[in-house]
């Protein structure tokens, strides 16, 4: 009987090693559960997550509501409710005293007439000569900033590079005066990269400084520079409403030729947007009659008007009749109020 009883119990033994082992049930995944506040999670993961999952919820939301606009819109026809204007900066712009043609920008000053017409550009308005533009740079330019004086050069029809040599500006300034030229651009720099332009008006002035900043050139914008013909541009001086504004734009468009060449198709843009001038260089690709398109040709920038002087470059004695503190929002009385 005791063999019996042990032969039994190998072959039960034998048979538990020849089976496979059981599975373990596995416990359900814990869900996560998002918290509301998304600065409190502790875990990279799951806060990015949760950063996630609302602003997809966010955009259903949104999209929801403009689909029930919509067909509220379709529904009501012409009694349908005005749509939703978006409050911006631009939109809710604080009204400035100096701003030409008033609030509805149609009325007529005499004191602003007459100072166009006898402010340092009125003879360039009135064709009386040639724009001939002078570039330059701060000493020991670095290889950005020679990019960019280049193609400068390219842009502004009759523009000249000269480089520096540690001459003042005052000297190059009467040395241009002598040689005809009638507008003198200087580049500085900073940490490698060109972050100031400084603009004089030959030969009575005014100067204006400018921080120069988000400087790409056509290599950055993997744009061929060979495509920038030498014809003379359309020029497009944009936003630009109050008079001091209008004096800016008038001395950034005396660099340029009064007559474009439209057979080059080329054309730059100086935009106004809450003080900041955007550059933008572009060329007309005509498809059809109805069907245009632009394409950039580059460089690209941003200007942003720090000092505005009567007269020639004078750091010293120099008279400003606008000039912005280097402390933040000193000037600023409001987040609404610009200046051009």
């Amino acid at each position: 009987m005791d063999s019996d009883e042990d032969k039994m119990k190998e072959v039960n033994s034998m048979e538990r090693e020849d089976s496979p082992p059981a599975k373990r049930k596995r416990k359900p995944k814990e869900e996560i559960v998002f918290e509301k506040n998304i600065s409190s999670i502790g875990n990279k993961q799951r806060r990015k997550a949760q950063w996630l999952k609302l602003k997809r919820e966010k955009k259903k939301e949104k999209r929801k509501r403009q689909d029930e606009r919509k067909k509220e819109r379709e529904e009501l026809g012409d009694e349908a409710p005005p749509k939703l204007v978006p409050k911006t900066l631009d939109n809710m712009r604080e009204y400035d005293e100096t701003t030409v043609g008033g609030k509805t920008g149609e009325e007529e000053d005499e004191e602003v007439e007459h100072d166009i017409e006898n402010d340092e550009f009125s003879e360039y308005f009135s064709r009386s000569y040639e724009p001939k533009v002078l570039v330059t740079s701060a000493d020991n330019p670095h290889s950005r900033t020679i990019s960019f004086v280049k193609e400068l050069t390219r842009i502004i029809p009759n523009a000249e590079p000269r480089w520096r040599k540690n001459s003042s500006i005052k000297k190059m300034t009467k040395e241009a005066i002598q040689k005809g030229y009638t507008d003198i651009v200087i580049i500085n720099e900073d940490n490698r990269s060109p972050n100031g332009l400084v603009l004089c008006h030959l030969p009575d002035g005014p100067t204006a400084s400018f921080r120069l900043s988000n400087v790409r050139v056509t290599k950055d914008l993997r744009k061929d520079y060979h495509r920038i013909t030498a014809h003379r541009p359309e020029v497009i001086m944009n936003q630009f409403t109050t008079r001091l504004g209008q004096g800016v734009a008038r001395m950034l468009a005396a660099l340029f030729h009064y007559e474009p060449q439209f057979t080059g198709k080329r054309v730059v843009t100086f935009h106004n947007q809450r003080d900041y001038i955007f550059f933008r260089h572009h060329k007309y690709d005509i498809k059809t009659t109805k069907k245009v398109r632009l394409n950039e040709l580059g460089p690209r920038f941003t200007l942003k008007l720090r000092s505005l002087q009567k007269g020639v470059f004078d750091s010293k004695t120099g008279d400003y009749e606008w000039i912005i503190s280097d402390k933040r929002h000193e000037m600023e009385t409001s987040r609404k109020k610009f200046f051009l």
